[in-house]
């Protein structure tokens, strides 16, 4: 819908402003007014985000301020800004915008639950910007539109403007802008459109555990019987493809919060990586990928217009937005219950971990702070043998307080509902990478299936000597001597060192967290 509508109170004294056009309107003024736009094969719209094609997480910033400074988790993800730093940038935002001819606004809500939902407001530049919204926050009726009042954030994006890098704080002439007590974002330097996405859920992060809410960076889907489980995941472990389950409803890809009521999806959309996409291996999102979707950064044809999704010549870091409504199978609205499974996914190089185990709530809380994974030789340069990676809650980037809090709430969540949690390793078997072969996705789908069919109920179990864990002896569809790791190495001796090594990394990578951690969960870490 486009209305006659007014930003005097932001600052804003453009006349021309687009308040929640159409997807076709926003197509007309991508195409007409910005370079680099083009609509795909299938309908989608095409966009470049310039000279970023990512998150620039240096160059984010939240100010400090005496009524949240004590609550914020302060280090090299959550940077210090000067609040007077933060109002020069802002005025920076609104002297570009105001030198525009016309704007975009997008008001829309985040989180489906409407005692947690937020209320944002997007005002932009650019089209591709406001459709990227439109897709991404929860779309409002023509009623809730027309009642929606003042809103509880506002997003400027000025992203087409360079920060001035002389500014206090300023590191590049990019810059990202929070302020919880002005309850903005700013943003410049940067028109990669994950930065909105992003900043709102960084806004969850900080809000919802003061209201006893745990806010999660997964995916969520839904059994046929209300049964409800949550994947955790950093990229390359299969938190997309094992939450995208043809016989489970989607309640969402990316962003979560559980309340005392259950989980609900913080987002109306999906943004899906689009590197090597094919209708064979994702069915679901390639037919996603249609008009009202927003394509980003992607290679085509001149004359057909069809997107080649293996060409990373502009990035490896191509990019779809469509509404989550696009999905198949999806749970409107996108709420569920307590979750039963939490299923911890991790692409372990090394060849250690099995390819499940049952987790006790301590293990994981300390399993989820540390948010392991392992790149493999090849993906860096100078990386030679399987690197150990740490995210902590498995979404390091948008944490606010300290990762212990998140972790408390889900121990906490876990006890009250009886949900259990599970570390799944996707990665190697029969040896590290470059020795053993990478678990079979046959077996890995096998191994959910059994966790959401509770088939591992009144299974033996053995410990795991070095990590704790309890590791099952059988699963349906998966051979017996898969399941214990050390099993399937030529020589065990090698696994020992191996599993060594590895809680070595994970013991000193927890050091970070140690002082503010309970006995209990440094207890719950691998013993050497």
């Amino acid at each position: 819908m486009t209305t006659s509508f007014d930003l005097k109170q932001h600052g804003i004294h453009v006349d021309n402003i687009l308040r929640n056009a159409s997807p076709a309107k926003l197509y007309e003024q991508g195409l007409i007014n910005e370079r680099g736009t083009a609509i795909s094969s299938t309908g989608a719209l095409i966009a470049m985000s310039g000279e970023k094609t990512g998150r620039t997480p240096k160059d984010k910033r939240i100010v400090e301020h005496p009524d949240s400074t004590e609550n914020i988790w302060w280090g090299d993800i959550n940077i210090k800004l000067e609040e007077t730093s933060f109002l020069i940038n802002r005025q920076r935002a609104l002297d570009y915008l105001n030198s525009r001819d016309q704007l975009y606004v997008v008001d829309g809500f985040a989180g489906w639950d409407p005692k947690y939902r937020l209320k944002v407001r997007i005002i932009c530049s650019r089209a591709y910007h406001a459709l990227f919204m439109h897709n991404m926050l929860i779309r409002p009726t023509v009623d809730e539109l027309e009642d929606f009042g003042e809103p509880d954030y506002v997003i400027y994006n000025a992203g087409r403007f360079p920060a001035n890098p002389h500014t206090t704080g300023m590191t590049s002439n990019a810059s990202v802008n929070l302020s919880f007590e002005e309850r903005q974002q700013i943003i410049l330097g940067t028109e990669y459109a994950g930065e909105m996405k992003k900043g709102i859920f960084t806004v969850m992060h900080y809000l919802m555990p003061a209201q006893g809410v745990l806010s999660m960076h997964c995916s969520a889907n839904e059994g046929k019987d209300g049964d409800v489980a949550v994947f955790f995941g950093l990229s390359g472990t299969g938190k997309t493809t094992l939450s995208a389950d043809p016989n489970r409803h989607l309640i969402g890809d990316d962003e979560h919060c559980w309340t005392d009521e259950g989980v609900f999806n913080i987002e109306g959309g999906c943004y899906a990586k689009c590197i090597d996409l094919s209708a064979e291996k994702e069915p679901e999102i390639y037919q996603a990928i249609r008009f009202g979707s927003v394509l980003e950064n992607v290679v085509y044809d001149q004359h057909t217009r069809e997107v080649d999704y293996t060409d990373v010549s502009i990035t490896q870091n191509t990019r779809t937005s469509y509404p989550i409504e696009y999905i198949p199978n999806a749970k409107i609205p996108c709420v569920g219950g307590h979750p039963k499974n939490i299923i911890l996914l991790t692409c372990d190089a090394f060849g250690v971990l099995p390819p499940v185990s049952r987790l006790t709530p301590s293990q994981a809380m300390y399993h989820f702070i540390s948010g392991y994974t392992a790149k493999v030789a090849g993906t860096e340069m100078g990386v030679t043998e399987p690197k150990a990676t740490f995210s902590t809650c498995f979404g390091a980037a948008f944490l606010v307080r300290h990762p212990t809090v998140y972790a408390e709430l889900l121990a906490q969540k876990m006890r009250e509902h009886g949900s259990q949690a599970w570390l799944v390793n996707t990665g190697w078997t029969g040896g590290a990478y470059g020795t053993g072969h990478r678990m079979s996705l046959k077996h890995t789908r096998a191994i959910i299936d059994a966790i959401h069919n509770g088939d591992f109920d009144g299974v033996e179990t053995l410990e795991d000597t070095i990590f704790g864990i309890q590791v099952p002896t059988a699963c349906p569809g998966v051979p017996s001597e898969v399941l214990i790791p050390r099993n399937t190495w030529k020589n065990p001796n090698n696994y020992d060192a191996q599993a060594r090594k590895l809680a070595a990394l994970f013991n000193d990578n927890f050091k970070q967290y140690a002082d503010q951690a309970s006995d209990e969960l440094i207890a719950a870490g691998p013993k050497l």
